[in-house]
């Protein structure tokens, strides 16, 4: 939970398109919303920015004290964030700065605001540079207009199939780097990197989100309408735990990145790729003519029950 003085001024910014006096005011603010590395609940923090072209960065200054604030070990665990920039709410990849990236940012931060070589020189610990980046698959662009259950299936997994391609390109541009470390005499090759760990964590969760909720709704309610589709959503079960065991495989490895081991990951990765894609191709096949004329989004529930001799076994969401 917010401190009562946070939550002050959280209740100012929302109220005042996120303009706020006291200490704050003239000020560049944002709030962040992180989700719990442990409670899994939402928290939200007012905190100061810097611009760097078209990105924007946070400091962990947490004010100079030898820990790092609870925000940051959040974001670690949970990658997307919800940011509120005056009147705007997005969601973000947020994406700590290593090694000379860091450097470089942080004394643009210094530059831009002072203050943050004051906490700098406050601790021992180096403060962390946080990029809040799209959190989108780049060349996103979402559907217009989605009318029917099988508009928003086919979105969600045009969404995933995307974070994974962007997951795979930037593994593949890491082994390129860690080519040119092979001479002899060359410095060690770089480690996965926290892009590579925030973007793979963030795809792992959101896909692990909507197996988990086919599972729960939109996969029993067919089966009660549709018996004669039990093999297929029992096969489609099995292909998520299949996926799902790979998804702990690949979050155990970015558990600590400084030891991950690369190779390994890749191989993984790789493992994703062929069996997700199989999968969502035959979930597609077999469920879309089903939800095609399924209304998008669902009607609110009728005041009286339903007429039993005409149910609609599709309404769940896939998504929530």
């Amino acid at each position: 939970m917010p401190t009562p003085f946070d939550q002050s001024v959280i209740e100012e910014f929302r109220a005042n398109g996120g303009k706020v006096g006291g200490p704050f005011e003239g000020g560049d603010l944002l709030l962040l919303t992180t989700t719990g590395a442990r409670s899994g609940k939402e928290t939200t923090t007012p905190l100061g920015y810097v611009r760097h072209g078209d990105a924007l960065l946070v400091i962990g200054s947490n004010l100079g004290a030898p820990h790092h604030p609870a925000w940051y070990h959040n974001l670690l665990a949970h990658p997307v964030v919800r940011v509120e920039l005056g009147t705007r709410t997005f969601q973000a990849l947020a994406v700590p700065a290593q090694g000379a990236r860091r450097e470089e940012l942080f004394a643009h931060a210094v530059n831009t605001a002072p203050g943050y070589a004051d906490y700098q020189a406050r601790t021992t610990r180096l403060l962390p540079v946080v990029m809040l980046e799209r959190a989108e698959p780049e060349g996103w662009e979402a559907p217009r207009e989605i009318t029917t259950l099988a508009g928003k299936l086919m979105e969600v997994h045009t969404w995933l199939r995307g974070q994974l391609r962007q997951v795979e390109a930037e593994v593949d541009t890491h082994f390129t780097a860690r080519a040119a470390h092979r001479s002899p005499g060359a410095p060690p090759p770089p480690g996965l990197g926290l892009q590579i760990r925030q973007r793979c964590l963030a795809f792992c969760q959101a896909l692990e989100f909507h197996h988990t909720s086919e599972d729960a709704h939109l996969f029993p309610g067919i089966a009660r309408y549709h018996p004669h589709l039990t093999d297929t959503l029992a096969r489609l079960a099995a292909e998520h735990r299949t996926v799902a065991r790979i998804q702990g495989e690949l979050a155990a490895l970015l558990a600590d990145i400084g030891i991950a081991d690369p190779e390994r990951f890749r191989a993984e990765l790789d493992r994703m790729s062929t069996e997700l894609n199989a999968h969502l191709d035959y979930e597609e096949e077999q469920l879309l003519p089903l939800l095609a004329d399924v209304p998008w989004p669902p009607a609110a529930p009728p005041a009286q029950p339903l007429d039993p001799t005409r149910p609609d076994p599709t309404r769940p969401d896939p998504t929530d």
